[in-house]
């Protein structure tokens, strides 16, 4: 399979709903094809998601199990209101609050929802995203679109149109180059049907924020493990190894810390090190990249998965790596370094 590289020559969101390559991106969908595009977390792998055919290739191109659910991603309000039977006060005010935006929300599927694309669970991950591109897409294929993260399965996520090329060119249709993703990290998973709210994935919309609109939100937690059954997988990506770089993925606590692992490492390794700014450059034989202030974790968050695979394409074989404090989207890029470390 040719996968074709489709480029945007429009910028204002008027017009790229108009574009041919955003055009031809929707017929493919409708014609029941796997087509990547940019949201503003990073790029999804969408396919019809009232379609099983369609939604299994999804699953084949990834090599992704289907005891992992994926998200279905809507236009607007009242298309995620039809694909759920208990569309709860809650919800309308997250809805109002954070819609669009990086908010997945679990409620209960409608008849309309393949069984794939929630793993047979009675919950569907609903989220209408806010990057203008993926707003028009699914508007101009006027169907839902299924869509987990554009990569093979369990590696580290792609926020450029070339990090998808990397994983899964030759097994999907086409990728609509929307430029780079601007959070960087997937969208919080959070149910709000359960008393109190469950966040089973943070992400983009902090707990913070959740808490400000529904008042108590408490956030699931579950050793990571390498296999789980349909059964025990409440939302995607919870609880299994995921986000993961090709090197050896090294986190540490301080500076300190750093410093002892890659005397260590170095020995033996190529090393490659994401570094705060306010840490000092150590004096090892290691590949260095400066990652952004611990300061400013919406920054780190964003150039996260960019940074991981530059190592990796560089021959890093271990990747040492802070962890930013646990507060806003820091718990987000502590979830997703512990997944990807393990």
């Amino acid at each position: 399979m040719e996968t074709l590289r489709l480029h945007l020559a429009s910028e204002s969101e008027q017009d790229i709903a108009r574009d041919p390559a955003l055009l031809q991106a929707a017929e493919i969908l409708r014609a029941g094809g796997l087509v990547a595009f940019p949201t503003e977390t990073v790029y999804g792998l969408g396919a019809n998601a009232l379609n099983p055919a369609a939604v299994e290739k999804i699953f084949v191109a990834k090599h992704r199990p289907q005891w992992d659910p994926v998200i279905v991603h809507v236009a607007d309000v009242a298309s995620a209101r039809q694909l759920t039977s208990d569309w709860t006060e809650a919800a309308a005010r997250l809805a109002e609050a954070f819609w669009p935006g990086p908010l997945t929300m679990l409620l209960p599927r409608s008849a309309a929802i393949p069984d794939l694309c929630t793993a047979g669970r009675p919950k569907v991950g609903l989220r209408l995203p806010a990057h203008p591109v993926a707003r028009a897409l699914i508007a101009a294929a006027g169907v839902p679109i299924a869509a987990p993260s554009a990569n093979l399965f369990g590696h580290t996520s792609p926020t450029t149109a070339g990090h998808v090329l990397a994983d899964l060119e030759g097994r999907i249709d086409a990728v609509l180059d929307g430029g780079g993703c601007t959070v960087g990290v997937e969208s919080t998973v959070l149910d709000p049907t359960l008393t109190p709210p469950l966040i089973y994935r943070p992400g983009g919309v902090t707990a913070e924020q959740l808490r400000a609109v529904l008042g108590s939100v408490e956030v699931a937690l579950r050793s990571v493990v390498d296999e789980v059954s349909q059964e025990a997988l409440e939302s995607p990506g919870f609880g299994i190894r995921h986000y993961a770089p090709c090197a050896r993925l090294v986190l540490v606590a301080s500076e300190s810390e750093l410093m002892q692992v890659l005397k260590r490492e170095t020995r033996n390794n190529l090393v490659g090190v994401l570094l705060p700014l306010e840490w000092r450059v150590p004096l090892v034989p290691a590949t260095v990249l400066r990652w952004g202030s611990l300061n400013e974790p919406e920054l780190l968050a964003r150039d996260l998965y960019t940074l991981l695979r530059t190592l990796d394409e560089g021959g890093a074989e271990v990747i040492v790596c802070p962890m930013p404090p646990a507060e806003g989207i820091g718990m987000a890029i502590r979830d997703r370094l512990r997944k990807a470390s393990q």
